[in-house]
Order: C-alpha cells, then sequence, then structure tokens
C-alpha cells in the first residue's frame, strides 16, 4: 500500500459485512475469549485498567471491555467510523467510559497524557502503508507490565483460500490486490515478521489464536457435509489455539506483555 486506508468512504458497509455475519460472529467469540485472559493478567480483580482501542473503528471488542467497568480511549482516522460508534456507545450507555480521539495512530502522541494498561490493535496492520513502524510506535503507549491484543490478516489463510477456490495463477503472480473488493485488505502479513516485530520492542508474547482457521475454507468442493453453525463455532474455539490450524486462521490474534523495567 502507498497510503493507510480510512474507511470514511465504506464505513456502513464494513460495519454490516464485518460484523453482521457469522465470519463476524466467529471473530468476536474467539477474541473475547483472549481478552477476559488478558485482563486476568494484567490487573485480576484490580481497579479499571486504561485500555487504548487503537483503529477501533466500531469498538466492538473495547465496549465489552467498558461494560466491566474499564475507561476507554478510542483512536481513529475516519470520523465516519467514530459516528458510528459514538451512536453505538450511546446507546449502550456506556460514553462516561469513552475518550475520543480522531486522529491516525501516528499521532497518538499528541494526544496521549501516560502508557494505558492494555492497547488492542485489531484488524488495522494490514492497511497501514507501514504496518511495522505503525506498531513499534503504538507500543511505545503500553506500561511497563501492561499488555497488547493485536490482531492481523494472516498471509497463509490468504493464500490457502485462493488455492482451496482454485485461483493458482493468482497466488503464483504473488496474488496482487484486486481492486473490486474493497474489504478485502491488499496483503495478508507473515505471522513470523510480526511476532519479531514485538519481540523487538521487548515484548513478551503471551498466547494466539486462530481467528476463522476453517470457515472460510468450507463449501469450495462437490461434496459438503452437514453441519450447523453451532458445531463450527464449537470446531474453531476447540482448535483455533493449536497447530497447525491456528496458522491457517483468516486472521492471527496475538497477545503480548511489555517487560517490567528495572526498579518495578
Amino acid at each position: 500500500m502507498t497510503q493507510d486506508r480510512n474507511f470514511d468512504d465504506i464505513a456502513h458497509k464494513f460495519a454490516e459485512n464485518i460484523y453482521g455475519s457469522d465470519k463476524g460472529n466467529i471473530r468476536q467469540t474467539i477474541v473475547w475469549e483472549d481478552l477476559q485472559q488478558i485482563i486476568t493478567q494484567i490487573a485480576g480483580h484490580a481497579k479499571p485498567l486504561t485500555i487504548l482501542d487503537a483503529g477501533g473503528g466500531l469498538a466492538q471488542m473495547s465496549q465489552k471491555l467498558a461494560e466491566l467497568g474499564h475507561n476507554i480511549i478510542l483512536c481513529d482516522v475516519s470520523s465516519e467510523m467514530l459516528s458510528l460508534a459514538k451512536q453505538e456507545i450511546a446507546q449502550q450507555d456506556l460514553l462516561e467510559q469513552y475518550q475520543f480521539i480522531h486522529a491516525p495512530i501516528q499521532e497518538l502522541d499528541q494526544h496521549l497524557k501516560q502508557p494505558v494498561d492494555l492497547v488492542l490493535f485489531h484488524a488495522v496492520m494490514e492497511w497501514l502503508a507501514d504496518p511495522k513502524d505503525v506498531l513499534e510506535k503504538l507500543m511505545q503507549h503500553v506500561r511497563p507490565g501492561g499488555m497488547a491484543s493485536i490482531m492481523f490478516y494472516n498471509h497463509h489463510g490468504l493464500v490457502m483460500k485462493n488455492v482451496i477456490c482454485g485461483n493458482i495463477p493468482h497466488v503464483l503472480q504473488g496474488m496482487p490486490h484486486r481492486k473490486r473488493f474493497k474489504l478485502q485488505p491488499q496483503k495478508g502479513l507473515l505471522p513470523e515478521d510480526v511476532y519479531h516485530w514485538l519481540e523487538e520492542c521487548d515484548l513478551r508474547i503471551c498466547g494466539k489464536s486462530g481467528i476463522r482457521s476453517f470457515h472460510d475454507y468450507i463449501g469450495f468442493t462437490q461434496y459438503v457435509g452437514d453441519y450447523s453453525q453451532e458445531e463450527l463455532m464449537q470446531l474453531e474455539r476447540q482448535l483455533c489455539r493449536t497447530e497447525p490450524y491456528l496458522s491457517l486462521g483468516r486472521y492471527i490474534h496475538v497477545w503480548v506483555q511489555k517487560e517490567m523495567t528495572v526498579g518495578n
């Protein structure tokens, strides 16, 4: 990508297609299970946390955390996404727990006065021109001992989906972006790259989950067995944290903890 993606033009379509679907339900279910573990690891039953939802869009996950009593800073470059998020947050009577920042993630240092306990960075890096640089800048806002929850579009999952669909020439050509797919990122990230970037930021990887390790690969053969959405969800939850299925997820969710500085 030559520049970061702003979703002002398709915010309503994004909300409907990403969250109002079975695949959105799988994504939210798996990530929420992980986030509950993360919250316990940071603070247990301690005071409310300060959580930065960076590029948070409609704030689907952070609203659940606000319902638990935590304070949220929601940052997004899209004014339309922030407007939709505010409407939803107001309907849930959670506005008092939110601070809204309309700015690129790269400019957060102009708005944040102190580090936060937890950063959410979900499905953003694949839309950035320089994801490594943005990730490094963002991780500077995590306090020592704090954590970050990062979800990214998986290159390996993109390859697998194209192969199953029979798009072999497309894969051999390096999977150039098809402009007609406005909601599909231009490319996935290599998990090994993202893990390395995080470790370079003095962050310890605590856990990983594959998001939609099975859902997107069903239905492209002549013979498909009978199953229910509940059974599919059970399978996703059962195997999403086990290799090799984890690394075949269309997205990968990884959570990390910043090392404590000497004296803390």
